[in-house]
């Protein structure tokens, strides 16, 4: 219908909720946010509950529809917070708190299947490696610790499946939701039926799986009354945070990936065929039938606030209307690349691909008494670019695909020294995205070509994204940032590996 010209993107993420009515070109036309809390129980726990979600998706969806009028939404889809799941009765209630992606409480679970399995019948099935990221050692925990919640729960459900339930009573979810949480044979797209089989995890405690971008129900009665859409509104299957962000940014072929420098340092690229290696992990895209072979650092602009927070909080008070990242931005800037020979290793938050290793912690080498904290925020910045150079050179590799540009989202684009650090470390083109709503409008993205709007999603894509300031690569920087990165960084964690797994048992694993 003519007059359905808005559609509406959410993003339930780790800490919050936000729903976004875009227009036909990608343009912002009312928002809503709710926050909710994370739950630490016991520590490396992380736990929500999950009637939060549904409580803070209804409060921002009020607050988007009473500005604008329902009868324009022509369709909403859900992106979300990844590998995040909760148990749930025949009403889709909570039997407890759900359980989330940072939770670390299953490191021994992961050595588990690693040593029942081998990482790379894992890796190959599901296109992840064991980590505490996934599902499946959080499973094994529940087993050992609260063996009555599988049993007891009617399904376990990722948070797209949850929200969805709750919008329409129609127990299904994506296969780019589901994905993510390491229990899919990716070549099937479908459950991976023998593996759950072998830990002992029922078939039935999972949903029907959907394509991305269909219709998968209707705004119920209940729902409208609730949220202030109209019942029969559509809903649109979506995708994982990760994989829409990506979309919004127009990643739908090869030779360009996105990178979102956020909490986490996220980036992927596009492949049209399933590949499987231990150098990053693989993902189903939001474009059916194709994939997003993806770079996770858990340590993104986290090590960044853990910095100005613990190292330098006295730049947080100095009484002026300057933030202290921009303060050690203008003193960090000034200095050569290299960060006078200090060089920083980013695992603050352990690493997944391409080592695998939850017990991986931050490396710092370098030092001398010429250093200042100004030194040591620019090796952050250079050891997550290293980082991501070091991941994307494994994609390359194996996807015989060159990336050309990186399209970058996140706090950290705001920072135009780390952009051009990104562009020197890697030597290709380095170029922001227009919007800082890259995850929320690949949802919109979805719900757009759903409705119609355009002839498929890569169009929608074209349509409804821009991008803003390039930067290039300066080829003296490159040069020496290249045999910085070939020379030392790519060495540093495998010749530290043993000393940094023996250091971490020894005062996290084994008990005094």
């Amino acid at each position: 219908m003519a007059n359905k010209d808005l559609v509406i993107g959410v993003d339930s993420s780790t800490t919050s909720c936000k729903a976004i009515a875009w227009d036909r070109q990608g343009k912002l036309v009312a928002e809503g946010r709710a926050s909710f809390d994370l739950l630490s129980p016991a520590p490396n726990f992380y736990e929500q509950n999950a009637s939060d979600w549904w409580v803070a998706l209804c409060h921002v969806l009020r607050s988007v529809t009473s500005q604008i009028d329902a009868s324009r939404v022509a369709a909403l889809c859900i992106t979300h917070q990844r590998e995040s799941f909760v148990a749930v009765d025949e009403q889709c209630q909570p039997i407890r708190n759900a359980i989330l992606w940072v939770d670390d409480r299953c490191r021994q679970q992961v050595k588990e299947l690693d040593q029942r399995f081998g990482s790379d019948y894992i890796q190959d099935l599901t296109g992840k490696g064991p980590s505490t990221k996934q599902s499946l050692p959080e499973f094994l925990w529940l087993q050992q610790h609260e063996s009555d919640v599988i049993p007891r729960a009617y399904k376990l459900l990722d948070v797209h499946a949850f929200l969805v339930y709750h919008l329409t009573g129609q127990w299904i979810t994506s296969i780019p939701c589901a994905d993510p949480m390491g229990l899919l044979d990716m070549r099937k797209g479908d459950w991976a039926a023998d593996l759950l089989a072998k830990v002992g995890v029922p078939l039935d405690k999972f949903v029907e799986l959907a394509q991305p971008g269909a219709v998968i129900g209707e705004i119920n009665d209940e729902a409208a009354h609730q949220t202030g859409l109209l019942a029969g509104t559509p809903i649109i299957a979506g995708a994982g945070d990760g994989q829409s962000a990506g979309l919004g940014a127009n990643i739908t072929a090869p030779g360009k990936a996105y990178l979102n420098l956020g909490t986490a340092m996220v980036s992927g690229a596009y492949s049209d065929h399933y590949v499987a290696d231990r150098a990053f992990r693989t993902l189903c895209s939001p474009i059916a039938g194709a994939f997003v072979p993806e770079e996770v650092l858990g340590g993104g602009t986290f090590t960044v606030s853990w910095f100005v927070e613990n190292i330098v909080p006295d730049l947080r008070d100095l009484g002026v209307k300057v933030a202290a990242e921009e303060i050690l931005e203008l003193a960090a800037a000034k200095l050569p690349a290299g960060s006078l020979g200090l060089m920083v290793v980013p695992y603050w938050n352990a690493v997944m691909p391409p080592y695998w290793d939850e017990n991986a912690t931050g490396i710092t080498i370098g030092w001398t008494g010429a250093h200042r904290r100004e030194h040591f925020y620019r090796a952050i910045l250079e050891g997550i670019a290293y980082e991501h150079r070091l991941t994307m050179e494994g994609v390359e590799r194996a996807t015989g695909q060159a990336i050309n540009e990186f399209i970058l989202m996140g706090g950290g684009s705001r920072s135009a020294l780390w952009c051009q650090i990104v562009a020197d470390v890697s030597g290709k083109t380095a170029t922001r995205a227009s919007t800082t709503e890259a995850t929320n409008l690949g949802a919109g993205i979805l719900a757009a070509a759903a409705a119609g709007w355009y002839s498929d999603v890569r169009a929608a894509a074209a349509a409804m994204t821009s991008t803003e300031q390039s930067f290039q690569p300066n080829e003296k920087t490159h040069r020496l940032y290249d045999r910085l990165f070939k020379e030392v960084y790519v060495d540093i964690f495998p010749a530290l590996k043993s000393v940094v797994d023996r250091l971490t048992a020894l005062t996290y694993d084994e008990p005094h």
